[in-house]
């Protein structure tokens, strides 16, 4: 009998894997703080033998080599991978033995990256599930223009591919397993659904549907805005990732958050968007915990630069700390919990800003605001308010002077983006409204909406 044990990484949109027998088990693609690995093995009452990786990540940063250090696994890296540490080199068709009767076979799976591997799990010479990493994903692929922009349409190829390879060589009822698309940036779309097999993606998945030129056009024109913070995570795989402190930051008073603040420094509010609208520091940003923190701060942040972290509990700070390390962001500056009311100097007053909806912002009119639209240009395309001005959440903070002069009302497609969006143009002074709302209300409160 073998198990596989699936373990969510919600905020940057992936997942990886605990999988074995009755006494040994492999781990792939985990994050850099693989405690719930090392936990899952725990429970199942077997040891990690064996962690792999598929390919060397762009968005996140792994924990496999110090996972494998700390358990005495074997550390199973694809072999055209360029990496300053001490690895096995996997190639395609090496078979690993993970238990009895349960073994690992490596297929060459070329297009994510040009060394892309998938792991396909054999119980007894059987093949049942297949870990593919960036490659076959549900319903769709990975995206294959994160390595060089040279090599995109080779990469493009390469995983139409790689995805025939898969559906040629294993049974239909072979599960897929796959790393990203449950929201990563890795994805070139979103997962339809929780689970799929080799036989529903031949009938679903464009790379098994559509001949090699349609599915690479179609890829190709299908591709969105890479978060900029992609670009540090290969080099820090490559060159092999420290051992995580979690160890609670250095507690700031109000008096350092102002000379931060002073510095030009980050400081991150955590609490909700609506809480922070209602009363928060002068010139702190609003990120939210329960939201995609890893993703957009890492994404606009200057790298490098050091950041304060606010929030409402300890507890709301840790998982904080734990999403930031897994993009590289290692120790925050400092950091305060409790309220915003001890977060200033006692002379000090809080600053605000009013939310509202697509209905508020039809019944107040259009003339004589700035409408101010920070979703991604693939958002808009399907769709934007007459009259309104475009800049992306991700570029906002380098582009706010080329806001218009006026009350600026921010949307985005539900009012997280929004909420960042509103905190920036609060932060420079200026006079904004947060639309917390979905895109799809905006039509029916009688705004005009542009399509085609």
């Amino acid at each position: 009998m073998f198990f596989i044990d699936t373990i969510e990484l919600d905020g940057l949109g992936n997942r990886h894997y605990l999988a074995g027998g009755a006494q040994t088990a492999v781990a792939v693609d985990p994050p850099r703080d693989f405690d719930q690995v090392l936990a899952a093995a725990a429970r199942r009452g077997v040891r990690i033998s064996h962690v792999v990786e598929t390919h060397i990540h762009n968005d996140y940063v792994t924990g496999g080599l110090e996972l494998a250090r700390v358990t005495g696994a074997a550390y199973l890296v694809p072999a055209g991978a360029r990496v300053s540490f001490a690895r096995v080199p996997v190639a395609d068709g090496d078979m690993v033995s993970v238990d009895s009767g349960l073994d690992l076979r490596a297929v060459a799976t070329p297009g994510h990256t040009p060394h892309h591997t998938s792991y396909v799990l054999q119980d007894n010479g059987v093949a049942v599930a297949a870990f593919t990493g960036g490659s076959l994903l549900i319903g769709t692929v990975g995206r294959p223009d994160l390595v060089e922009p040279r090599l995109t349409e080779r990469l493009a190829r390469a995983q139409h591919a790689s995805a025939h390879r898969l559906a040629a060589e294993l049974p239909d009822e072979t599960s897929v397993l796959p790393t990203h698309g449950f929201g990563s940036f890795c994805s070139s779309a979103q997962a339809e659904g929780d689970a799929t097999t080799i036989g529903k993606e031949k009938c679903v998945n464009a790379a098994l549907t559509q001949d090699v030129d349609s599915f690479v056009a179609r890829l190709l024109a299908e591709l969105d805005d890479v978060p900029a913070y992609y670009a540090h995570m290969g080099p820090a795989n490559a060159g092999g990732p420290a051992p995580v402190d979690l160890t609670p930051p250095a507690v700031a008073d109000a008096a350092e958050i102002a000379d931060r603040l002073a510095a030009g420094e980050w400081v991150v509010d955590l609490r909700s968007r609506i809480a922070f609208a209602e009363g928060h520091v002068a010139g702190s940003f609003n990120f939210e915990a329960d939201g995609k923190i890893a993703t957009y701060l890492a994404w606009m942040i200057p790298w490098g630069k050091p950041v304060t972290l606010l929030a409402e509990s300890p507890e709301q700070l840790a998982a904080a700390q734990r999403e930031l390390v897994r993009v590289g962001i290692d120790r925050p500056a400092a950091a305060a919990t409790g309220s915003p009311q001890e977060w200033v100097a006692e002379d000090g007053s809080l600053a605000s800003f009013p939310r509202s909806t697509f209905a508020g912002l039809a019944e107040h009119g259009t003339d004589g605001i700035v409408v101010l639209d920070v979703r991604r240009d693939s958002e808009r395309a399907a769709g934007y308010i007459e009259g309104s001005v475009h800049i992306p959440i991700h570029q906002l903070h380098k582009r706010l002077g080329e806001v218009p002069d006026g009350t600026v009302w921010v949307h985005c497609a539900g009012g997280m983006r929004a909420g960042i969006a509103a905190s920036l143009l609060d932060a420079a002074g200026r006079d904004v409204v947060a639309v917390d709302d979905g895109f799809d209300a905006a039509a029916d409160a009688g705004l005009t909406v542009v399509t085609g």
